[in-house]
């Protein structure tokens, strides 16, 4: 079955006639002919009953139409993946990140986009795995690590570890806070798993420096929510909320941050327009947390 005859079969049944839907397609009307015919054969059932010089689509045709469009429609949307594919466009964009930056940057980035830019998706993973989705699909991938060499790579944000306090804290107005200052305090840390904790864990160590009274939480805003509870002192690096102030946390007189970059493959069919969507990431960062952020 060519699609072809399908684009026949569907224009007579649209037309009621052979010779209206042979001006539409642009063939002789005994060519239309011999080629519906030829699908009934095929087929095995009448498409149409002539009646009066006319056809009219029979039960079975009726019933068919709907496939035979839809494998018309299918057809098209091919040919056209096709074409953005092998011009260097995206149809689709599948951005892995860790859950804090999908909900502080990549989400917010996503509302930004317009309807002529690709069709966002995203998953959720840490920063390791985010590059390991690129093996598998995965368009870009945003990551905390300075990916390995095989990887095209954009420097994103560098964003600060923020120690959270409800409004009135002793330390509230403060412009920064120590970690010789913050492990006397009752802490609300990440677990193991996540970059901001190991890169604290990474400072204390070579400070010397232990925690004795820390509550551990596998997700930021829930280790936010437990600060505004007045359990502690959250260490994390997203954005604030519940109404906290964020006071950057030093170590050895320099800022504790986070470095974002994004990754993707340079062999990708769209690699140009990936580059470009990592500018555009950059530029979202910086219009969103100010210029300080700029690697």
């Amino acid at each position: 079955m060519e699609l072809r005859t399908l684009t026949y079969f569907v224009a007579v049944a649209e037309a009621g006639s052979v010779s209206a839907a042979a001006e539409r397609v642009r063939v002789t009307q005994p060519a239309l002919s011999r080629q519906v015919k030829e699908l009934e054969r095929e087929l095995g059932v009448g498409l149409f009953d002539r009646r009066a010089g006319r056809l009219h689509l029979s039960a079975a045709g009726k019933q068919f139409l709907g496939h035979a469009r839809a494998v018309l429609y299918s057809a098209d949307a091919a040919r056209t993946a096709a074409a953005t594919i092998a011009a260097g466009r995206l149809v689709t964009l599948t951005i892995a990140a860790p859950t804090t930056t999908l909900t502080d940057i990549v989400a917010p980035f996503i509302a930004t986009l317009g309807a002529d830019d690709p069709l966002p998706e995203v998953v959720e993973t840490d920063g390791p795995r985010a590059l390991e989705t690129l093996r598998k699909g995965t368009d870009l991938a945003i990551v905390t690590h300075t990916p390995a060499a095989e990887w095209h790579t954009l420097a994103l944000a560098v964003l600060p570890m923020l120690a959270y306090i409800p409004r009135g804290h002793p330390l509230a107005d403060r412009a920064g806070v120590r970690l010789d200052e913050l492990v006397d305090l009752p802490l609300i840390l990440l677990d193991r798993s996540f970059r901001p904790r190991l890169l604290l864990q990474e400072a204390l160590t070579a400070e010397g420096l232990v925690v004795t009274d820390a509550i551990e939480c596998g997700n930021a805003q829930v280790a936010q929510a437990l600060a505004a509870a007045g359990r502690g002192v959250a260490v994390v690096s997203d954005d604030p909320r519940y109404d906290l102030v964020g006071i950057p946390v030093t170590a050895r007189n320099h800022p504790l941050d986070i470095r974002l970059f994004a990754a993707w493959d340079p062999r990708h069919h769209a690699a140009e327009a990936l580059a470009e969507t990592a500018r555009r990431l950059r530029s979202f960062c910086v219009a969103r947390y100010g210029p300080q952020i700029l690697p």
